[in-house]
């Protein structure tokens, strides 16, 4: 077949099972650049060469459901709070969903994902980014679950007192005994405990202590390329027992190991010059392209994204992988892979390389509702069993250390 047909095929399948994505960052990024101004920077259109995301492009793309991130930075500063933030970022979201209602449906459970794929809808969840955002409470995290949050990622970019991150030095092994008491929590409410961006020694500790499914929401394979936001392989070997979903990331950064050290060195260049290394702010752009004038970007593809799904799928099988592009949320995507209304790229290359349309259907549609359904029951069988936790991180862990 040559690759217009595998593309065509794409194309077909995604209509019936369209893409659930694990993980999109355009509230942050419509936060930095119009403060949610959806009167400024309207997603009804093309915003090609402003965001990643706009609703022309998911409707190219094949998208069928989202898991908007509502994401605050892990160092915020003491004037900045990252609960109110968070709520600021859950509110956009209702916002967008407020003004595009024909396109982006609500949804919080498996049942609304579907109800919203019937009617030609994307329908719409959201996933807290990093255990900040519940500030040690175990009574904030419910709070996030009844606004609608779905998922949250145990950490972020840096440590938190109860769980060690990916990408800071290890505090507490793993969880702490809040840090367990949180995993126990999101299972009896059927919050989604979300493992990318945690360290390896936290995935077995919570994977350990989960009583329902748990999904890796914009995360590839670490034997693939050696970067620390990525999966080990004895950590996706356990996903089939567990009946999680490990959705691989777009970010060249994690997916291409030549992009490693020039993303370092990119970061820094941007720190440099007073900037966050996640700013894509167009001023951050533009220091980026100079830097990339004067040092060329190895360029990822989609066969470089699927070459982890290809050793996920090995290793895990094809029930447990899905897929997270985190779009909006970083600076570079693969050369066909830019923005939302790539995926029809992804599948025809998995086609290509041999996946069958079942498998497909599970990759892009049927393992990411599977593990929110089977969330919801192991939910009303601990809520059965136990009511609210109301532990405090005092008491499990004692005051925080110096």
């Amino acid at each position: 077949m040559t690759s217009s047909s595998y593309e065509a095929e794409a194309r077909e399948l995604l209509a019936e099972f369209p893409v659930v994505d694990g993980h999109n960052d355009l509230p942050w990024a419509m936060r930095e650049k119009a403060r949610y101004d959806l009167d400024a920077v309207d997603v009804a259109g093309d915003r090609t060469g402003e965001l990643h995301t706009d609703i022309p492009r998911l409707r190219k793309g094949g998208v069928g459901a989202q898991f908007w991130s509502v994401y605050v930075p892990s160092d915020l500063g003491p004037e900045e709070n990252a609960v109110a933030a968070t709520l600021e970022q859950i509110d956009f979201v209702g916002q967008l969903l407020a003004r595009y209602p024909k396109d982006l449906a609500p949804a919080c459970t498996a049942d609304e994902m579907e109800a919203a794929r019937a009617e030609g809808r994307i329908a719409s969840l959201m996933g807290a980014e990093g255990g900040q955002s519940i500030a040690n409470s175990l009574g904030t995290l419910r709070a996030l679950y009844a606004l609608g949050v779905r998922y949250m990622t145990l950490t972020h970019n840096h440590n938190l007192r109860w769980a060690d991150s990916a990408t800071d030095e290890p505090r507490v092994g793993g969880l702490s005994a809040f840090g367990r008491e949180v995993v126990r929590e999101m299972n009896r409410l059927g919050m989604l405990v979300d493992l990318s961006h945690v360290a390896a020694t936290t995935m077995h500790a919570a994977l350990e202590v989960a009583e329902a499914p748990v999904v890796f929401s914009h995360s590839s394979s670490r034997a693939v390329c050696d970067h620390p936001r990525n999966i080990p392989d004895d950590v996706l070997a356990l996903l089939p027992a567990n009946g999680g979903v490990a959705m691989a990331t777009f970010v060249p950064k994690f997916v291409l190991p030549d992009a490693v050290a020039w993303t370092q060195a990119a970061d820094e260049n941007l720190r440099a010059h007073g900037l966050h290394h996640l700013d894509t702010t167009p001023a951050a752009m533009r220091l980026h392209e100079q830097f990339e004038a004067a040092h060329p970007r190895p360029v990822a593809t989609s066969a470089t994204v699927a070459d982890h799904l290809d050793h996920m799928r090995e290793v895990a099988g094809v029930d447990h992988v899905g897929i997270g592009g985190d779009f909006d949320g970083t600076a570079f995507t693969p050369s066909d892979l830019s923005d939302v209304a790539g995926y029809p790229n992804l599948l025809a290359e998995l086609r290509a390389r041999g996946w069958s349309r079942a498998d497909l259907a599970k990759l892009t549609w049927q393992n990411a509702v599977r593990t929110l359904r089977s969330a919801e029951d192991a939910a009303r069988g601990l809520q059965a069993g136990r009511g609210p936790s109301l532990a405090t991180i005092e008491q499990l862990d004692g005051p925080p250390q110096a």
